[in-house]
């Protein structure tokens, strides 16, 4: 038979939906690798997916009937192990090459070949290859075996006797080459080519497949079931799209929330909602997550991003008349935001500081205290860098956002949506008439949440964000809590990637070893040391972080090397590298300066970056040492008034009398005063070259 399409159809109950994506992908996936890694597919096979909520399948080009048969070579055993002394089959081998089903005769065919250590014996065979129904068992039972599977249930199949696991009870199975049903089982049950199409709407019932080229048209016509999850997703965006377009409004933007819905439909049907203008009194960030966590619906938002009193729901199906649909849906969605409107009441009944005490009782840690303690300590590390950043102002203020920003966790809102936290927090700041700095604080403390987020608005905000992720990462690293491969339960990495994200992009000049020992100060009821291994955490993230922007290894190690405290500075010390590395004289000035740290590093005693121009006897050291005179103040100059690309610059001239140097002066002197001097001399052009940054790291 020739080559010809194969489809594969696991029909099952519904799927859960924020799994299905991945679900299909590895589905198909895994049935192409099998195939193609068992030689059933040809260089111009492709898979294309399906995935809806009662199915999983794929369709695969250019199958052929049955794989090629190939030569291969079977690895046996030493040879001598095989072969006695006279070259004849040793009972070992015999009961090798009966095992493979070959006889006696077969060691006339054996050729040795030396691996490296000794000669092996090998057998050439050629291997039938595996017919369709063969390999198309064995990568659909490779298939189900790598899915990635939420959570196993265990069902009984239809005889009442046998049970078997899997995701969703499964209920049909097609396998189709061509129109040829290639007869595999799994999970009790036998291919065939036929499937159901949707619930409720599907013109005929079962829809029995003529080809596997006309799955996806049969079931979209007769089953009324859009199967590709692709193509569903795009139809429901196009829908939304146009149903918001209709009311000149957009609809929210959820990238996760239109994959769900895609997950949860097999023919999307967009219709327009409403509920009542009163609940629009409540922040749109409670109405919206109300809607979107627990209706699915999509929130339709006007010209200015504001929330309005119409939605989309994304239905499953397509009645004449869907008043009953819109209508059941708007009177499950008002339960849900009359809850919302009510928590909004009680919680500004009490202001955020009567709450505060209340943090006592919530346990943080169980070896770092309560949140209240933990508030305590968060107050005293931005008190500290309001005072450094703004003076008593700004420090009060501080001080006052960081008592407050956690006492919305104590609100029935913030009970009942936990990710609202620090927004309900901003709201009830502001209905109390707090300072729009304090209220804007409280909500942005979090920030930034994940990589892209924004920064703290404001200077209170940035103070009081930095002192809640220093707490947490001085004092998880001071009891040990370290990430570990992928593991990190507390998010550090996150929290030190925002620490460094507000002390390099917010324009603030602050000391990163000062700030952590700050905060190890604020625990003053227990004893912790964080400082080393968390400084070294940090500049990794940090390392990481600027290796995505698209600055090289080398720059970033030659930055980072000297481990700059104030992080802000870092982006001009990377430029001023860069501008460096294309001078024609950086090779070999990075050269030079990691040869003068290996002379130096080697030295027996500590070396002090003095000359004394009384010992220069050769002409290349005299010539260096007047270099450095003319060169040095010039780089440091520059670096003092922050010009660190010329400070690199300048060193330029530095070229020919190092090399000079090198080439006709032997440090290591036999008088002791001469090696001295003249270690002394590298060690203040060691000091010159690497003000910046370590060049060293530059050499190739």
């Amino acid at each position: 038979m020739s080559a010809k399409n194969l489809l594969i159809e696991l029909f099952v109950e519904e799927l859960p939906p924020k799994a299905l994506k991945k679900l299909g992908e590895s589905f198909s996936g895994a049935l192409f690798e099998s195939l193609k890694a068992q030689g059933l597919t040809s260089g111009d096979s492709a898979v294309t997916g399906f995935a809806s909520p009662r199915r999983l399948a794929a369709r695969i080009s250019n199958v052929a009937a049955k794989a090629a048969d190939r030569q291969v070579a079977q690895k046996l055993m030493p040879a001598s192990v095989g072969l006695d002394t006279d070259g004849n089959a040793t009972p070992a081998l015999l009961k090798k090459l009966g095992a493979l089903g070959a006889d006696e005769s077969a060691v006339s065919r054996l050729r040795k070949e030396n691996d490296g250590k000794t000669d092996v014996l090998f057998l050439d065979a050629l291997q039938a290859g595996a017919s369709l129904a063969e390999g198309l068992q064995k990568a659909i039972e490779e298939a189900l075996g790598k899915l990635p599977i939420p959570k196993v249930m265990t069902y009984q199949l239809a005889n009442g006797w046998e049970s078997v696991n899997f995701v969703r009870p499964a209920h049909g199975l097609v396998a189709l080459h061509g129109s040829d049903v290639v007869p595999v089982s799994v999970l009790g049950l036998q291919a065939g080519n036929a499937t159901q199409g949707h619930r409720f709407e599907a013109k005929s019932s079962p829809i029995v497949l003529t080809s596997a080229d006309s799955y996806a048209q049969q079931l979209k016509e007769e089953g009324a079931v859009i199967a590709g999850f692709d193509e569903r997703r795009s139809e429901i965006k196009r829908q939304l799209d146009e149903a918001a377009s209709k009311q000149g409004l957009q609809p929210i933007e959820d990238e996760a929330l239109l994959d769900e819905v895609t997950a949860l439909v097999e023919r999307p049907n967009v219709l327009l909602g409403r509920f009542e203008q009163e609940y629009l009194e409540v922040p749109q960030e409670c109405l919206i997550l109300t809607m979107k966590a627990n209706q699915k619906y999509f929130p339709l938002l006007d010209s200015d991003g504001r929330l309005t009193s119409q939605f989309l729901i994304v239905s499953n199906i397509s009645p004449a008349d869907p008043s009953k649909v819109i209508g059941g849906n708007e009177r499950v969605v008002r339960p849900r935001l009359a809850d919302a409107k009510f928590f909004f009441d009680q919680d500004r009944k009490k202001t955020l500081e009567s709450r505060v005490p209340g943090l006592d009782k919530v346990v943080y840690h169980n070896r770092l205290g309560s949140q209240g303690e933990r508030i305590l300590r968060v107050r005293a590390i931005a008190k500290g860098i309001g005072q450094k950043l703004g003076g008593e102002r700004l420090a009060a203020q501080a001080d006052k956002a960081a008592m407050l920003a956690k006492a919305d966790l104590l609100t029935d809102m913030v009970g009942e949506f936990p990710e609202l936290q620090g927004i309900m927090g901003r709201y009830y700041a502001e209905h109390e008439g707090l300072d729009s700095d304090i209220a804007y604080a409280i909500e942005d403390h979090y920030k930034p949440r994940f990589a892209g987020d924004a920064l703290p608005r404001n200077q209170v905000g940035i103070c009081v964000a930095l002192a809640d992720k220093l707490e947490t990462l001085v004092g998880m690293f001071g009891i040990g809590n370290i990430p570990t491969g992928d593991k990190d339960p507390f998010a550090l990495r996150r929290h030190a990637l925002g620490v460094v994200r507000m002390l390099s992009d917010s324009g603030i000049s602050l000391s990163l070893a000062a700030l952590i020992k700050e905060a190890e100060d604020s625990f003053t009821a227990l004893d912790v040391d964080s400082s080393g291994k968390l400084i070294e955490f940090i500049y990794d993230r940090l390392a990481g972080a600027l290796r995505e922007l698209d600055f090289s290894a080398q720059e970033v190690e030659a930055v980072l090397a000297l481990r700059p405290q104030d992080l802000s500075l870092v982006p001009k010390l990377l430029a001023a590298v860069r501008s460096f590395a294309l001078l024609p004289e950086a090779p070999t000035l990075a050269a030079a300066n990691k040869r003068v740290g290996n002379i130096l590093k080697k030295s027996e005693s500590a070396v002090e970056a003095k000359i004394d121009n009384s010992l220069l006897k050769e002409s290349a050291e005299s010539a260096l040492a007047r270099a450095l005179d003319q060169v040095k103040p010039q780089a440091d100059r520059a670096f003092e008034s922050g010009d660190y690309t010329a400070s690199l610059q300048a060193l330029a001239a530095l070229k020919a009398p190092v090399d000079d140097f090198f080439d006709n002066v032997m440090v290591n002197a036999d008088d002791p005063a001469l090696k001295t001097n003249r270690l002394g001399l590298l060690a203040t052009l060691h000091q010159a070259m690497n003000r910046v940054a370590d060049l060293s790291k530059l050499a190739a």
